[in-house]
């Protein structure tokens, strides 16, 4: 089924034309990634689906009752609720039936004699369909669905119900945002770069979650893994136009590639064709007896339709070189401990970097991969251990936050004041390999977006041709293209590289060697990413098969244990709920018994038999209440 389709959507800013005639479809199931370099109009795109922005020209097609959720690049969320007020908030419907609930428990329990037993009845109707309505909803399940989706996305640890989000940093504050949208459970999931901000175990169980997402998802991202793993089709935004492929990202590698070679033929082909009709033209159209056919050539040269040489995008364009060869031990780092005030990150961390190693630095955001990076370039002091570097050894650092740019130069001054030696010409081709173009070098780096940043942190990384290269995120920012591009540079490098990263595409071509960091020390494992996830695996499948009987007993027996404290909360919740709703009808049967007593009531015999055929049913539900009690009180206790 059709959820939303453009038709001829088309966007420009002043006199810049980012978008024509966008035709895109999207059925209840789809999966879709939308790529294009940096620029191409991917953002704008989603925003003109979300109803942020308006199109110039166009529709958006969308089917009725169709709800859209949209996550825009670091849009965090902002307020001083606590991180589980804010997540609730998503289910208000929910939390205001239940009060309505309670409310008719009241009206229920507190009827006065006055009232019929056709109004009694119509209560509890009413209860009946309004209690069955919020078991349908989850009313029961949507706290746990809260946790688990906290849990997922790095909030395990936190004190939900006391945390205010504002004291939250701009990472956090931006996977909550993403948080509340798969708690709203939109038709169509809108996710621009959801991965940052994202660790490893992170984005396993988000591409976990996506999977099972029982709506429509686009994106655009430009984890390669990521969309290789999910998405089952690709729109590719490029010179303004939208192409779609069918597949994950390799697939539509594969296909663009093979739709170049077509064309390529195809203008080939058509090339020679104008060549022999310009030849014939020529030499005919002068003689008396040939000019007519000369003529006709002329004019099926005229009506042709020219095809336009297929090219690549336009991309960055370096390597990485080096002045000299450092001795064979690059790094050691010995029992290295460090902290900040009473909190410890880590400790016991040991290992050695030699010539020429690819090295990834792994773990869980927040266990101190950036702070070892800052101890390795003598920003802090650690508390314990030491780092030293081998002979000849010459260091390159690239920073994710690109703290190192200063923000009131301009881009041409920003590299030339660190390589005066070079000339003007210089410096403005190496920065046309950046694509910084003409009077692009004169922008203030205060101006520039992310992507450009990043682009002039590695044209002065390249620059200084370092033999060690640390390399904090260095993706983060770059298009796809652009990461193809640094990760060629990477292999093609002969020096050494230490590098953080959370693209696994990007672990998988560079990594030779992965360093796992957590709280107690370091795990090594001698290969990429892949290899990483299958010696995982294999160490916990042995460690399972290597314990001894004692140990597989005592870890059934936690298994066991957990579980029987889970049950034993669920029971516990289930017997306040039961015990408040016999204390109910107990108030509610003592009530009618004493107005029997009274005279109005008994010498009535309308009213008594009313208000004792409702004695009769409080009485039958209060015995099932109570042996519904019974049974689970002995659960508990068993």
């Amino acid at each position: 089924m059709i959820i939303l389709q453009t038709q001829g959507v088309t966007k420009s800013f002043g006199i810049d034309v980012i978008l024509t005639d966008i035709d895109m479809v999207i059925q209840s199931t789809d999966r879709i990634g939308l790529v294009g370099v940096n620029g191409a109009g991917k953002s704008t795109l989603l925003k003109i689906i979300a109803a942020k922005i308006l199109p110039d020209s166009g529709e958006i097609n969308i089917a009725k009752d169709t709800k859209i959720g949209y996550l825009a690049q670091d849009s965090g969320l902002e307020t001083e609720r606590s991180i589980w007020e804010e997540m609730r908030s998503v289910f208000i419907h929910l939390i205001e039936q239940e009060k309505y609930i309670r409310s008719l428990e009241d009206q229920m329990a507190t009827l006065s004699y006055q009232e019929n037993n056709k109004e009694y009845e119509k209560l509890m109707n009413e209860y009946s369909k309004v209690t069955e309505q919020f078991k349908d909803n989850g009313g029961y399940s949507y706290e746990a669905k809260i946790r688990s989706i906290l849990h997922g996305l790095g909030f395990g640890d936190f004190d939900l119900h006391n945390q205010p989000i504002y004291t939250l940093s701009g990472g956090q504050k931006t996977r909550l945002a993403m948080a509340k949208l798969l708690l709203e459970e939109p038709n169509l999931l809108i996710l621009d770069e959801p991965t940052n901000y994202l660790d490893v175990e992170s984005l396993r169980w988000l591409e976990g979650y996506l999977k099972s997402y029982s709506g429509a998802i686009l994106l655009v991202s430009h984890d390669r893994y990521f969309l290789d793993t999910l998405v089952n089709v690709i729109y590719e935004i490029e010179k303004t136009k939208a192409t779609r492929y069918v597949g994950n990202y390799s697939q539509y590698i594969k296909q663009k590639a093979a739709n170049i070679e077509i064309m390529l033929k195809k203008y080939d082909k058509q090339q020679i064709e104008i060549k022999k009709l310009e030849d014939f033209i020529q030499k005919n159209i002068a003689r008396a007896s040939t000019t007519r056919r000369a003529q006709s050539r002329r004019k099926m040269l005229e009506k042709m339709e020219l095809i336009d040489r297929p090219t690549s995008n336009r991309t960055v364009s370096f390597a990485f070189e080096t002045d000299f060869q450092s001795g064979n031990i690059v790094l050691t780092v010995k029992d290295l401990a460090m902290g900040f005030d009473d909190k410890s990150l880590f400790q016991n961390v040991s290992f050695m970097v030699k010539k020429q190693e690819r090295i990834a630095l792994i773990g869980p955001n927040g266990i101190g991969k950036s702070t070892l990076f800052k101890l390795i370039r003598k920003k802090f002091q650690p508390k314990h251990g030491t780092i030293e570097f081998g002979s000849k050894v010459k260091v390159g650092y690239y920073d994710q936050e690109q703290e190192d740019l200063h923000l009131e130069k301009r881009i041409i001054d920003e590299v030339w004041d660190d390589y005066p030696e070079l000339t003007e010409k210089e410096i403005r081709t190496i920065l046309g390999n950046f694509l910084f173009i003409g009077d692009d070098v004169f922008k203030k780096i205060k101006d520039l977006s992310g992507g450009e940043k990043a682009r002039v942190s590695l044209a002065k990384l390249m620059l200084k041709r370092a033999n060690f290269l640390l390399l904090d995120e260095p993706t983060n920012h770059l298009d796809i293209y652009s990461r193809e591009v640094l990760e060629n540079a990477l292999i093609d490098y002969p020096g050494t590289i230490l590098f953080i990263s959370h693209d696994r595409y990007f672990l998988n071509r560079i990594a030779t060697r992965i360093i796992e960091l957590n709280a107690t020390g370091i795990i090594n494992y001698l290969g990429n990413y892949d290899y990483y996830l299958e010696k995982k695996a294999e160490q916990e499948e042995a460690s399972d098969n290597s314990l001894s009987l004692e140990d597989k007993k005592r870890k059934e027996q936690l298994n066991k244990e957990r579980e029987r404290k889970k049950s034993q909360r669920q029971l516990r919740r289930k017997i306040e709920s039961l015990e408040q709703e016999i204390d109910k009808i107990e108030k509610n049967v003592a009530e009618i018994e004493s107005e029997l007593l009274q005279p109005e009531v008994y010498l009535d015999h309308q009213l008594s038999y009313s208000k004792n055929e409702e004695l009769n049913q409080l009485k039958s539900r209060l015995e099932l209440l109570l042996v519904e009690w019974e049974e689970t009180q002995i659960k508990l206790e068993d």
